[in-house]
């Protein structure tokens, strides 16, 4: 609004919730009293931040001139958003008499979806003026002159266009039901409260053994009274030490539970800033950082950018309060310790006298000791099963890149002598599908050649992943670069095959399809692919590959003295062109997990779990995450960042079985955040040669800057938060 009515020369001020509003018979002279120069007083019902109730009274007493924002005479109007509000409280518009009142049916029922109304006493709708008109809004209007004449309820002058009518018929029976089921909104308004009193209050006890509290909250009341509170708790989590634990990581936990948090500032900078003590320069310093609304950068220099908000709805129950309750003490209370990564000491729940009916936390099961597990040596020769692919080998120009290369980069990492090295490959022909192992295999612009060329896509061209469908991790597909096939194999089914031949023809189907927010040209493998993955997965769905006409449309700088400026596009990944990670880390991470399995982990199982591109055998455990760069033969990459981790990793790759101790291990064992592995950007160099990937390679890496190589002792151990 402020956007819309500064070009019109208005004023805006923005007035915060306990300044003190004026009283109109302390200031205003008694000539000025009658000025009709209109005003405009927004402010909403109930903050969806905190679930803080603002007083309805401000309606008629703004609208009265008892109360006055600013020193300026005029007659006052009133907007109150009441979307937050009416979603679980009843608004009597005969008695709080606002002049725009806009609603969410959304909040209200949950469907229908992007359905609102604004609602407008009939005696201010002669104020409002339309800057344009559309379809339907006009009683007559000429083409070829300014003549526009609108229609007479205000209603129809505003609907521009063809309502979303289908949507509207829905409603009535949206309110039928929710009176049938609840009773009337005054007892959902009731129902909820209770829930959100008892979640806060038990919130608000938990505590570490230290005495540190488990969670910030952000709230203006003490949840005694609905009349001032909503059912919304709004809060951060933080570590034992006081540290907040960021908003990104709460919301992939929270998932593994089934439970949906909302996550950042809730387009409500606002209150953010009020609650998290964030500044104006906090904001613009934090742009500048490239935090911008929405994403998942929830700490900059260790403060938080957002927090966590739950709500609760005329459908929550208490066994949901419960749930969640659970989760936040299952995650920061586990069977091994939460507090320092991969130590063990232990970490056990406290609580302050609360009621009897929050007793239930108390039979949390007490910490289990850590076990020990040994390493043991990764194996440096593939399985049987690997395909081995030769090629030329290089001469002398690819072998002075290799001399340059080695010249450039910091002297290797080594431990008794033994230098880094690749000790698996692995490509994913299809996005979310089984790994397909290499000892050695062609690199291509995109990345390893045919690495997530393909994607299976369900009836209305999304991409399907593990997280909506397990079971593709049990497909097989592989790689016969003699053949020029790729053959797809399940157990239960037929082989098939597909030409790894590009289809350029007339004939091929185009298809927009989506990775991530990401548009991608596909097009269509068949109808014969297409029913051999409908009939493995047991429901619709379609195999495509990225079309070959696809712009590069990541551009990358060229740096670090590369003299080949190089266009860098990527496939159907993610985020970039490889993941990496480090043997030493995954062993770090097994000794964390292995107490909280019933059955010993394979070292081989949990690397598959993490699909990573390039394992490496790199002396200390999390140390590449300290790499700006590395070199692999005469191929040179660019860490582009870490990987945060999703819920793929508690799927088992062999079974497709969900474990969700996996993603809470790793959180524990990084501390704040579930990042493991690292994103790599090829360079390409300038050689006429084929750049190839081999397993045994070394690798050297180029540490960031002011970052010095450690070179710990044998029984040493790195902790990384």
């Amino acid at each position: 609004m402020r956007g819309i009515t500064a070009s019109m020369n208005v004023l805006s001020v923005p007035v915060k919730p306990k300044d003190k509003f004026l009283l109109e018979k302390d200031w205003l002279p008694a000539e000025e009293r009658n000025c009709t120069t209109p005003h405009l007083f927004s402010y909403p019902a109930q903050s969806n931040f905190s679930g803080t109730k603002y007083p309805l009274s401000w309606i008629r007493d703004i609208k009265s001139g008892k109360l006055c924002p600013v020193k300026i005479p005029g007659k006052w109007f009133v907007l109150l958003d009441a979307a937050s509000y009416v979603s679980s409280s009843p608004l009597d518009l005969g008695v709080h008499q606002a002049d725009f009142i806009p609603i969410s049916f959304y909040k209200i029922f949950g469907f229908p979806t992007g359905l609102g109304a604004l609602l407008v006493n009939n005696q201010i709708a002669p104020l409002l003026r339309k800057t344009y008109f559309g379809g339907g809004t006009a009683a007559a209007y000429l083409a070829g002159e300014d003549f526009y004449f609108p229609k007479k309820s205000i209603a129809e002058r505003f609907e521009d266009g063809t309502v979303s009518f289908l949507d509207i018929i829905a409603l009535k029976h949206g309110f039928d039901v929710l009176e049938k089921l609840t009773g009337g909104m005054e007892k959902i308004k009731q129902h909820t409260f209770a829930l959100a009193r008892y979640t806060y209050t038990v919130l608000s006890t938990l505590k570490y053994a230290n005495g540190a509290p488990v969670v910030r909250l952000y709230n203006d009341t003490d949840f005694s009274n609905p009349d001032v509170q909503g059912p919304i708790i709004n809060f951060n989590v933080l570590d034992e030490s006081g540290e907040v634990i960021g908003f990104s990581q709460v919301e992939k936990m929270a998932s593994l539970y089934n439970i949906h948090v909302r996550t950042g500032c809730f387009c409500n900078t606002g209150a953010c800033q009020m609650h998290l003590g964030i500044s104006d320069e906090d904001i613009q310093k934090n742009l500048q950082a490239g935090h911008v609304c929405g994403d998942d950068i929830d700490l900059i220099d260790g403060r938080p950018t957002g927090s966590v908000r739950i709500s609760f709805g005329y459908m929550s129950s208490f066994e949901d309060a419960q749930t969640f309750l659970k989760f936040i003490i299952a995650t920061r209370f586990s069977k091994s310790d939460t507090e320092i990564p991969f130590q063990s000491s232990a970490t056990q729940l406290t609580t302050e006298p609360a009621p009897d009916d929050h007793s239930y936390f108390n039979s949390i099961n007490k910490l289990s000791p850590r076990m020990h597990i040994a390493d043991r040596e990764h194996r440096n020769s593939p399985s049987e099963t690997e395909m081995t692919v030769g090629w030329p080998s290089p001469e002398s120009e690819s072998e002075s890149v290799r001399a340059a290369l080695s010249e450039v980069a910091v002297p290797k990492i080594t431990r008794g002598g033994k230098p880094i090295t690749v000790i698996n490959i692995y490509l994913y022909p299809i996005k979310s599908c089984s790994a397909f192992e290499v000892t050695e295999w062609p690199v291509g612009n995109q990345g390893l050649m045919y690495d997530r060329n393909w994607m299976v896509v369900n009836q209305n061209g999304v991409c399907i992943t593990q997280k909506q469908e397990p079971k593709l991790c049990l497909i097989n597909p592989s790689i016969n670069l003699k053949q020029k096939i790729m053959v797809i194999q399940a157990e239960g089914m037929d082989p098939i095959s597909v030409s790894l031949e590009e289809n350029t023809g007339k004939e091929a189907v185009i298809y927009e399809s989506k990775v991530c927010s990401h548009r991608v040209k596909t097009y269509d493998c068949g109808e014969r692919t297409a029913g051999w993955f409908s009939t493995f997965l047991g429901r619709p769905c379609r195999l495509i590959r990225q079309s070959p006409d696809r712009k590069n449309d990541t551009q990358h700088k060229n740096t670090k003295g590369l003299t080949c400026a190089t266009s860098i596009s990527l496939s159907l990944v993610n985020e970039a062109q490889y993941l990496l990670i480090n043997a030493a880390s995954i062993l770090q991470l097994r000794e964390h997990v292995a107490p909280r399995l019933k059955e010993p982990l394979e070292i081989e199982e949990l690397i598959r779990r993490f699909r990573a591109n390039i394992v490496i055998s790199a002396p200390e455990s999390f140390e590449e995450e300290e790499w700006a760069e590395i070199s692999i033969g005469s191929l040179r990459f660019q860490v582009v960042g870490p990987c945060t981790r999703c819920q793929v990793i508690c799927i088992d790759q062999q079974s497709g079985e969900r474990n969700k101790e996996f993603l809470q291990s790793l959180s524990a064992a990084r501390g704040k955040k579930t990042n493991f592995g690292i994103y790599l950007m090829n360079q390409p160099l300038c050689s006429s040669f084929p750049d190839i990937l081999s397993v045994g390679s070394e690798v050297l890496p180029m540490l960031k800057e002011n970052t010095e190589i450690q070179h710990p002792t044998f029984n040493e151990e790195k902790c990384s938060g």
